[in-house]
């Protein structure tokens, strides 16, 4: 094994749903498919929230919202928190004082009131930054939105919806190919420009007398972050024509009505995306993964300027997403309330030629995005007790060929609400999903014989056993993690069908 810390290349997408990588998979990703067949391709990474800002601030932090603080968007009048949680701490400051080189390029929205620089990165093109979106008022918000209301049955424009008073979705639109690559006019050409400018530098250690290191052998972590997929799914003409909407199928759970599922998981569906007929949502889904081939371009590009810099072999490269988007399933698209897979399975690729065994393996051992801190500490050679992390290290999945018989049999969801405050918890191990929806009705799923979580078992008397159990593992977590937001026990919030009793003799050491 390296002698050395290894160099960390991080290229993390928005909002790509983690099949688009699996190698049956219709969306176009030659380079991710090129990174999984010259390292490990981890088949069961997931978010602790779909959505950006407590996802990123769970890979930024090794913990889940409960205890970094980050639940929803931070940058709008609707945040429960605009900052991390007094004392949290990103993985950054650690790796500079280990003698890492940081530089930052893309998405940050961690926080609004802090950015990459103020956690040991140097800045580069940042998108999402402290207070980019503004958190304007309702009086200001009333003055710029549309009044015109849609009348009744009122033509709306192909992949729109409409929304009276708030203006329509526009989900998805073609745009001409502009510069020598056909995507000149998207806004993250500058991230990627900014990176490839930078590996250089990097890699030959231009900033190491300056921190004190040695030029030239000097360790380096460079983040990379398109704002790709994440819609709207506007996308330039030579990555739509890649895919032909008529050939393309609609996803398995499309037909499911959500009858037996939390009202508001049929009141999305119902009041936007059942506007939108079976062949726009199959040019949804083009354009969606247009939009992913164009991410998975830039990552070509990224890996091809490491390549030239002689620096691959000793740089750990990963290539992940904050979380997922529902891509039709079950009728949705976006992220939100819905605990659907299609939102929390994240694609996780990693490559490390110098220190990873067996190249090629496909492992299914249940990561998220927690793991990735303790990681980079534990690769920076940083002592940091285990409990200082919802996560744990990666390291003995990349050194070895499987999972250790001690590896977590449990992944769990923290969420409460996007900007509508929901509470919503959920627990899965190899078979079986619970979804406690304090709101509304739970969730249940054999993901053995319902992959596609089209059927809801949680009113079949016949599996209380398992929601007990999986109850039980939920109350357990949830305590490791000071997740107070469910432990009220006062008669109209305590709706949880097993209270946190059950978990009095259960033992999970090592489960989680």
């Amino acid at each position: 094994m390296p002698t050395r810390p290894p160099n960390i290349l991080i290229f993390m997408t928005d909002q790509q749903q983690g099949r688009t990588v699996d190698p049956s998979h219709p969306c176009h990703m030659p380079n991710a498919q090129r990174l999984a067949e010259e390292g490990v391709r981890f088949s069961r990474c997931y978010c602790p929230t779909a959505h950006c800002c407590p996802s990123r601030a769970t890979f930024q932090t090794g913990l889940y919202p409960s205890r970094h603080g980050i639940w929803n968007n931070v940058s709008t009048p609707t945040a429960l928190n605009y900052s991390l949680t007094p004392g949290v701490t990103t993985f950054g400051p650690a790796l500079r004082e280990a003698g890492y080189q940081l530089a930052f390029a893309g998405k940050w929205h961690v926080s609004d009131t802090e950015g990459p620089a103020d956690h040991g990165w140097e800045e580069l093109v940042i998108t999402s930054g402290p207070g980019e979106s503004g958190r304007g008022s309702p009086r200001q918000m009333i003055e710029r939105l549309p009044s015109h209301v849609p009348a009744p049955g009122q033509p709306r424009a192909r992949g729109t919806v409409n929304r009276p008073g708030w203006g329509p979705i526009n989900l998805y639109r073609t745009t001409p190919d502009v510069g020598p690559r056909g995507d000149g006019d998207v806004g993250d050409r500058k991230v990627i420009d900014s990176a490839l400018a930078a590996l250089p530098r990097l890699a030959a250690g231009a900033s190491g007398a300056a921190s004190g290191g040695a030029s030239g052998c000097q360790p380096w972590c460079l983040f990379v972050g398109p704002h790709n997929p994440h819609d709207p799914f506007t996308a330039p003409k030579r990555f739509v024509d890649l895919y032909d909407p008529k050939r393309i199928d609609l996803p398995a759970s499309y037909e499911d009505r959500l009858a037996d599922r939390p009202g508001i998981y049929r009141r999305m569906r119902q009041q936007l995306w059942d506007q939108l007929g079976p062949d726009e949502i199959r040019e949804a889904l083009a354009h969606y993964w247009a939009k992913c081939s164009m991410a998975d371009a830039w990552l070509g590009e990224v890996l091809d300027a490491l390549d030239a810099t002689g620096q691959a072999d000793d740089t750990l490269v990963i290539f992940m997403s904050d979380h997922g988007d529902y891509a039709g399933a079950h009728g949705l698209f976006l992220k939100g309330v819905p605990a659907f897979d299609e939102a929390y399975h994240v694609p996780c690729i990693m490559r490390w030629p110098a220190g990873m065994a067996a190249p090629g393996r496909v492992s299914d051992a249940m990561l998220n995005l927690a793991d990735f801190a303790p990681t980079f500490l534990d690769l920076a050679g940083v002592n940091r007790p285990a409990t200082d992390f919802t996560g744990r290290s990666l390291l003995p999945l990349l050194h070895d060929s499987g999972p250790a018989e001690s590896w977590r049999r449990y992944r769990f969801t923290q969420f409460s609400g996007v900007e509508l405050y929901y509470t919503q918890r959920s627990v899965a191990d190899d078979r079986y999903k619970y979804v406690y929806n304090g709101f509304d009705t739970d969730e249940l799923y054999d993901l053995e014989s319902d992959p596609h979580e089209m059927t809801n078992l949680a009113a079949n008397p016949d599996f209380d056993s398992v929601k007990e159990r999986l109850c039980s593992a939920m109350w357990r977590f949830a305590a490791r993690e000071d997740d107070r937001r469910i432990f009220n026990p006062y008669g109209t919030v305590a709706l949880a069908p097993f209270g946190p009793g059950v978990a009095k003799e259960a033992s999970f050491d090592g489960q989680f």
